[in-house]
């Protein structure tokens, strides 16, 4: 049977890899219905670290410049200690693995590049419909037949599983995976940027295992204490608030300042690391997963989001220059199974490091390798 590139194609779930896969395919010409659970305006989490390699994919979607104009970027990396005074013990250069025309890293706040996605999707002429499910899908050799919650029905070349870390479309595949807590748990704020802080410090040690802050934009920024993961879902928020302000109280330097600006219960979240890694294959047939829904990483390399857009660039590539048949399934794979599993590995074995205390580890070599195999495109 001969088989054409894909022309009609359903993503289900409007995160990062989700959006990004939608606005790609149909930049390329091919029709792309986006359904999503939630409404438009949802999303979680605090602020997002995108490194170069990031940077290099939303410069292929168009949004790179809005992007800049509503992030922060910077070029270094500072190392703290976890003294009285938080003093600075080194600024290095970052690598700058999207390229030399891009920063090294940039830093924003999820919401804000969420709606600039979905604001690209609609300009790009993706049909997006919010608070919409798959209720069924029956696919065969040239394509899929999908019902949705809304009465709809639709036939596609290929469905895209961009759900997230529970996806059901994973689910309904009969794939049984479930992400394993990896020990360590993440408080996060969001805040005001105090005029001193123009890139991430990090400080290992102390009362956790890193404390951290990252600017988001000209006048945001989130801050973060990684401890070991606990049972903190009991707590209310006035004592989530007063135990995040205590864990900071151990650190200093720009920390001192950071301290005074944590006062909303409400932007302050703790959430434990997780991970998983589907083997290969990601697809099903003409049903395939990515992002979130196919491989997690805790956020010690913070390349989460990156590993889930270079899943939309390779994948929308192949789809519009390839045939979908079993050798554009496995071009996918080669392309992007054993560079994710690297991306995954090397996050956990960097926590594990730091829950183990382990004297010898390596982490100026594991970062180095993992910095140049993200430098080379997806």
């Amino acid at each position: 049977m001969t088989h054409a590139t894909a022309t009609n194609v359903l993503v289900v779930g409007s995160g990062i890899a989700g959006s990004a896969t939608a606005i790609l395919l149909a930049k390329a010409g091919v029709a792309v219905d986006l359904i999503e659970s939630q409404t438009r305006d949802h999303a979680t989490g605090s602020g997002i670290t995108l490194q170069g390699n990031a940077l290099r994919v939303l410069e292929q979607l168009g949004v790179w410049d809005q992007v800049a104009e509503h992030g922060y970027s910077f070029d270094t990396l500072g190392i703290r200690a976890c003294d009285a005074d938080g003093t600075l013990l080194v600024e290095m250069p970052d690598a700058k693995t999207g390229g030399p025309d891009l920063p090294a890293t940039l830093g924003m706040e999820r919401p804000v590049l969420a709606a600039i996605l979905r604001e690209t999707a609609d300009l790009s002429g993706v049909k997006t419909r919010y608070g919409t499910t798959v209720t069924r899908f029956v696919q065969d050799e040239t394509g899929v037949d999908v019902d949705f919650t809304d009465g709809s029905h639709g036939r596609y070349d290929v469905m895209i599983g961009a759900d997230g870390v529970k996806s059901p479309t994973r689910r309904a595949l009969g794939i049984d995976l479930t992400p394993t807590p990896t020990g360590m748990g993440i408080w996060r704020v969001l805040c005001t940027r105090p005029a001193s802080i123009t890139r991430t410090d990090l400080y290992y040690g102390g009362v956790g295992y890193i404390a951290g802050y990252c600017p988001t934009g000209d006048d945001s920024m989130y801050a973060y204490i990684v401890e070991d993961a606990q049972d903190r879902s009991g707590l209310t928020d006035q004592e989530r608030l007063e135990v995040m302000r205590s864990l900071a109280e151990h650190y200093h330097g720009p920390w001192d300042e950071i301290r005074t600006l944590i006062t909303d219960a409400a932007r302050i979240n703790y959430t434990w690391f997780e991970s998983h890694l589907l083997d290969e294959p990601w697809n099903r047939g003409r049903v395939v997963l990515i992002g979130d829904a196919a491989h997690v990483c805790p956020p010690t390399l913070a390349q989460g989001g990156a590993q889930a857009l270079e899943d939309a660039a390779v994948l929308a590539e192949l789809l519009t220059t390839q045939a979908v048949d079993d050798a554009m399934w496995k071009a996918f794979h080669d392309r992007r199974l054993t560079r994710a599993s690297e991306v995954v590995n090397g996050s956990l074995q960097l926590g594990q490091w730091m829950l183990d205390h382990d004297p010898a580890a390596d982490v100026p070599g594991l970062m180095g390798r993992i910095s140049a195999l993200v430098s080379a495109p997806a």
